[in-house]
């Protein structure tokens, strides 16, 4: 059994360890109206927003008889916790995926919290919650006086495409494939990747950046 998140991109995070325990949170929402002296009544409404939280934690030194994976797989503990901070930025929603199991469902990382144990250096523990994404799209109802109009209904079955749309950068003058790929990839070595995706664009020469042109970053 595994426990993985999966960017838009396709790119698996695997917990290194799984989690003694998960928490599914099911709740049914109420809106509560107060009439008169008859005191207050409540009306059902859709189910709220599923919550999913587990506590684990990511070691130092790799452990056949816990850890996932081979030694090689295993993440540096504060990559990994970094990784958890990126993916509670992203706006689009993840993939998780419990193996073996029937949970395989979109999801954002709501919150998580880290934590640091004297007597274990290297190793971060961390508690993180998950909330299932379901999407918003409108559709046509007709109204009593036989004309349409537009309501924002809740999708039950989430769209399985949430693939993240390609990042573009204008070229700038003064611009170079290095420059660029330090700038928006964080490393200059990274300057082929982006000739690779653009080849057609540059020209058989990587050197030869016209400014105005659109450039697909990897």
């Amino acid at each position: 059994m595994e426990f993985v998140l999966v960017n838009g991109k396709g790119e698996r995070f695997t917990f290194p360890v799984n989690p003694e325990e998960v928490t599914i949170s099911r709740q049914k929402g109420y809106d509560t109206t107060t009439i008169l002296s008859y005191g207050e009544f409540d009306f059902a409404q859709g189910d709220k927003v599923k919550e999913i939280s587990f506590a684990s934690f990511f070691p130092k030194a790799f452990d056949a008889s816990y850890c996932q994976g081979s030694e090689q797989d295993l993440p540096d503990p504060q990559t990994a916790m970094n990784k958890l901070n990126e993916f509670m930025a992203l706006t689009t929603p993840l993939r998780f995926i419990i193996t073996e199991t029937a949970v395989n469902v979109p999801v954002f990382v709501a919150s998580h919290q880290s934590t640091f144990r004297g007597g274990e250096p290297g190793d971060v523990y961390f508690d993180i919650s998950l909330r299932t994404w379901r999407e918003m799209k409108a559709s046509k109802v007709a109204s009593s006086s036989g004309s349409s109009q537009a309501s924002s209904v809740v999708n039950k079955t989430p769209r399985l495409d949430m693939k993240e749309k390609s990042k573009t950068y204008t070229v700038k003058p003064g611009d170079s494939l290095s420059k660029i790929a330090k700038l928006e990839l964080g490393n200059s070595s990274d300057w082929q990747k982006i000739y690779q995706s653009n080849k057609q664009v540059i020209g058989s020469n990587p050197n030869a950046l016209k400014p105005g042109q659109k450039l697909v970053l990897p």
